[in-house]
């Protein structure tokens, strides 16, 4: 290969994956030829150098090739360097651009040749499986109307693109599916100058902030999501379930969520002040859309008085517009929507202080909730269906009237979040200067407990008048306060939840009523016939201890007087968090995800009990499988039995946002995706309770895979030295990727990091650590004392429990994306070889033991055998992906050897930037 940037077509390559090899060959050409025009032919033989040693190296077909290419790289200037890990970096950019598109291609292909085919994951396949089970449209429509499914936008450190990235690429992936169109030599000449044009755009623009990112920064990147996406897609999903339940009224069961702007936990930099902001740039930015609508569909409501009719409540909707044009006197639908504009025109001044871009007539009176603009828009719908006019609705009033519905003069709910032990802290001064308690900190919990009952019982406020109260009190007063004013002034969906980190007590619950209550979002006192407060107080549950105790905190909660008829009159549900990163942390992958399911399966027991309430848990996963990544799909329908029952939420964390949503399409799969897993988890019959022998067995292999797993992780005092210095984590923290700090305290504890750094350095250096490892001893310790009878008894649960299948399903590619002769360069970073040696060979031990493991189990031998397009995929990015680890490897030791200069920094941060992308999770 001489010509182009281009990938290896393998002799077995199928008809279905010719196309995308095609796509991404024509990228690769394109980024080739602008490389060579613009940093020259050595420039570009030098990559094709490089990767060819590469994959020489990782096929273990040139004995040589690892010294080749070290002595190759360390030859490199800083600048060649930067030039070199650029390309590599851009053409994993590419390469996700030419799947997703093959993606959508693919599945529109099986359903045109096999239309009574369909995939899970999709709506149809759901669809037929619910009819062939014999469940009616009424009842699927009835479980909707009870249903609440949100995926929540965090701003986690692991988002690593730019917005500009962003808006080029989506560019690039237009014009790529454009050509699938195009008809003659010369559309197609002019399509590939484009394509060339945002590729060399591409090329010309830097990949790295040279700033961190701040608060509105992380505001502005979710809500170009929402442009690019979520605005239209989400009706979109709305009218495909009415397409498949004719006749059937659907409710707007499917909502956004979001952590921007109100996720304090560990973040200095949220305050009422982003919360507010937060609030009133997603009013803006559904106002503004609102707005291009009506004006659209006013565009398009050219109907005549004198050619057809209208209803009266039109007609006077049409009057109070204040339009007096005469040349739009007979249309009243025009007339009427002039005015629906004018009075949205006025509601962003009022909620924002953003001016429309049109004004047809003087801005009329703004409207007091997003109901009252539903209702002028229901008016229209309903005097184009009771005169001739029924087929104007679905191509644009249909999704705004369910876009209002959705999004609200809010657009999402944002949740606020929240450590315990900062509660207790502002509690403790509240409850001292008002002389009720000189040291709450040293009451025990059943001390706790009467207090804040009392508290709850008593309509007094705590806050002495007058008095100024330390600045971390105020800070936490000030956004309770915050939510209160922006519900009232955007909608009660505006702000719902409010999250509280390491719940650990019944007094952690107890300690938000409190503190809602001295906020004035508590109506009546616990007790009162009608009580409630504003916020739902959701408990997350983090550790491996947390969540083994989740369910006796909840009980003991609910045994409260009281409590339970507050949560009634509250709304009647309660949202429970489960985290599955520091969990992960905690206890390894396998204990992770048991005591998930232990702890999820115990809540539902639990709230089955309890008359009225309904239970929601809400799914804290990452983008990596170990913190709880992996297919939305697959997951869902691996929950527990009775868990789901038509409600979950569950955060898009970091480059999984990205790689979801930024392409309409795709996002679309996506979210449709959640709604048809949600459904089959709800309606389809259920096998069950999973036996009790596969129950013992998890609980056997959890305990010998927690055990492996801190052996290695903390009862080796120097492992962290290992870590530190193994992976990129020092260099992560340097890159400009969140608001965030990546440790929660200024220490080098592994119990102090977050996770997300955690999970996104192993990913880094190839070995993906937090998805598999202690698997393989808890397997070889588990059969040890009967092998054949007890591997028979993980292969039945591999065959007949999907929590056991998704979780090694998951694992299976975890060890697709690993590579340990790569992990093994990282380990030569490390100063002490001693302790490189002696770390790695412990972590390769448990590598060939866990792939035995899961051959044995699974009865393959080669990774991603049930995912040839995942298998297809890999294949053709590790050429492309493994060079940017050996260049990382190489500049990581330049740096730490004291080469400070800035090109050599920026590279670094390349080359995490081209990795991660590449492996399409960080963290």
């Amino acid at each position: 290969m001489t010509k182009s940037l281009d990938p290896a077509q393998p002799a077995s390559a199928s008809i279905i994956e010719r196309p995308l090899i095609d796509d991404i060959r024509l990228l690769g050409q394109l980024l080739g030829d602008t490389i060579r025009e613009q940093e020259g032919e050595g420039t570009f033989a030098r990559i094709e150098t490089i990767r060819r040693l590469s994959v020489a190296f990782q096929r273990g077909s040139d004995p040589e090739a690892g010294h080749k290419l070290d002595a190759l790289l360390r030859g490199l200037t800083s600048e060649k360097t930067m030039s070199v890990i650029r390309a590599f970096s851009y053409f994993a950019h590419l390469a996700n651009i030419a799947e997703d598109r093959h993606n959508i291609r693919t599945r529109a292909a099986l359903a045109e040749k096999e239309p009574q085919r369909h995939e899970g994951g999709t709506l149809a396949g759901t669809f037929e499986r619910l009819a062939g089970a014999k469940i009616a449209p009424r009842t699927v429509a009835d479980a909707l109307e009870r249903s609440m499914i949100s995926p929540v936008l965090t701003a986690h450190p692991t988002e690593v693109q730019r917005r500009s990235l962003l808006e080029a690429e989506r560019s690039i992936a237009q014009l790529l599916f454009a050509r699938e169109t195009l008809k003659g030599e010369r559309e197609r000449k002019q399509n590939e100058i484009m394509l060339r044009a945002r590729i060399a755009q591409l090329w010309q623009t830097r990949l790295l902030r040279y700033a961190r990112l701040s608060v509105r920064d992380e505001i502005e990147n979710a809500l170009s999501f929402y442009q690019m996406t979520f605005l239209r897609q989400i009706p979109r999903l709305y009218a495909e379930l009415e397409d498949h339940l004719p006749g059937e009224r659907i409710v707007s069961f499917f909502r956004m969520g979001s952590w921007i702007g109100g996720d304090r936990d560990g973040n200095p930099n949220i305050n009422a002040d982003t919360l507010e902001l937060a609030l009133r740039r997603q009013c803006e930015t559904a106002l503004r859309y609102y707005l291009t609508e009506v004006h659209q569909l006013g565009g398009e409501l050219s109907i005549s008085r004198k050619l057809v009719g209208s209803t009266p409540e039109l007609e006077a909707l049409a009057d109070r517009s204040g339009d007096e044009n005469p040349h739009r006197e007979d249309e009243p639908y025009r007339r009427a929507l002039a005015g629906v504009y004018s009075r949205l025109a006025s509601t962003l001044v009022m909620l924002t202080g953003g001016e429309a871009l049109r004004h047809a007539v003087a801005p009329g009176e703004p409207y007091i909730d997003a109901g009252e603009l539903e209702a002028d828009l229901a008016i229209i719908e309903d005097s184009l269906r009771a005169n001739h006019g029924a087929a104007l609705i679905p191509a644009r009033l249909a999704p705004l009237r369910r876009a209002v519905d959705v999004f609200g003069f809010h657009l999402a709910s944002v949740d606020l979040r929240q450590s315990s032990d900062r509660h207790e802290e502002t509690l403790k001064e509240l409850l001292s200067v008002a002389r009720v308690s000189e040291d709450y900190s040293a009451l025990d919990e059943e001390g706790r407990r009467k207090l804040l009952l009392d508290l709850l019982r008593d309509p007094r406020p705590l806050r002495v008048p007058g008095v100024v109260y330390g600045p971390r009190t105020e800070e936490e007063l000030d956004i309770f306060e915050a939510a209160r004013d922006v519900r009232k002034s955007f909608g009660r969906r505006a702000v719902v939840h409010y999250i509280i980190s390491h719940t650990e007590t019944v007094s952690d619950l107890l300690e938000v009523l409190v503190l809602q209550k001295e906020c004035g979002m508590m109506h009546g006192v616990l007790g009162d016939a009608g009580s409630s407060v504003e916020l739902m107080v959701v408990p997350l549950f983090e550790t491996i201890e947390d969540l083994r105790n989740a369910e006796a905190i909840m009980r003991a909660f609910y045994a409260l007087p009281g409590v339970a008829d507050l949560v009634r009159g509250s709304g009647a549900e309660q949202e429970i968090m489960l985290g599955y990163s520091d969990s992960n942390k905690d206890g390894g992958f396998f204990t992770s995800n048991w005591e998930l399911y232990r702890s999820s399966t115990a809540l539902a027991g639990l709230f089955a009990g309890l008359d009225g309430i309904a239970l929601r848990l809400f799914h804290g996963r990452g983008g990596t499988v170990g913190r709880g990544g992996g297919p939305s799909y697959q997951a869902i329908l691996a929950q527990p039995p009775g868990t789901v029952e038509g409600q979950i939420r569950l955060t898009e964390q970091g480059e999984v946002i990205s790689s979801k949503y930024a392409n309409p399409d795709i996002g679309l799969l996506n979210l449709e995706a959640l709604v048809a897993a949600t459904l089959e988890a709800t309606l389809l019959p259920s096998a069950g309770p999973a036996p009790a022998a596969f129950l013992e067995a998890a609980a056997a292999l959890s305990q010998a895979s927690m055990k492996a797993f801190r052996a290695v992780i903390y009862d080796n005092p120097r492992f962290v030295d290992y870590f530190f210095t193994a992976t990129p984590i020092a260099e992560i923290a340097e890159l400009n990727i969140g608001s965030r700090p990546a440790s929660r305290r200024s220490t080098r504890r592994i119990e102090d990091l977050r996770a997300i750094p955690w999970s996104f350095s192993w990913g880094q250096a190839r070995l993906n650590l937090p998805g598999w490892f202690g698997f393989g001893s808890a397997v070889e310790a588990f059969v040890a004392e009967a092998p054949k009878e007890r591997m028979a008894l993980l292969q039945r649960m591999s065959a007949e429990w999907p929590f056991f299948r998704a979780l090694l399903s998951n694992m299976d590619m975890v060890l697709a994306k690993a590579d340990m002769h790569l992990a093994q360069r990282y380990s030569e970073l490390v100063p002490d070889q001693d302790l490189a040696r002696a770390v790695f060979v412990s972590l390769e031990d448990e590598w060939r033991r866990t792939v035995k493991a899961l051959n044995e189990i699974t009865g393959v031998t080669t990774r991603l055998a049930d995912n040839p397009a995942l298998a297809a995929s890999l294949s053709h990015r590790f050429p492309y992906i493994s060079p940017l680890n050996h260049l990382q490897v190489e500049l990581l030791r330049r740096w730490r050897g004291g080469e400070h200069d800035d090109k050599t920094l920026r590279s670094i941060l390349i080359s995490i930037n081209g990795i991660a992308a590449g492996l399409r999770n960080t963290g």
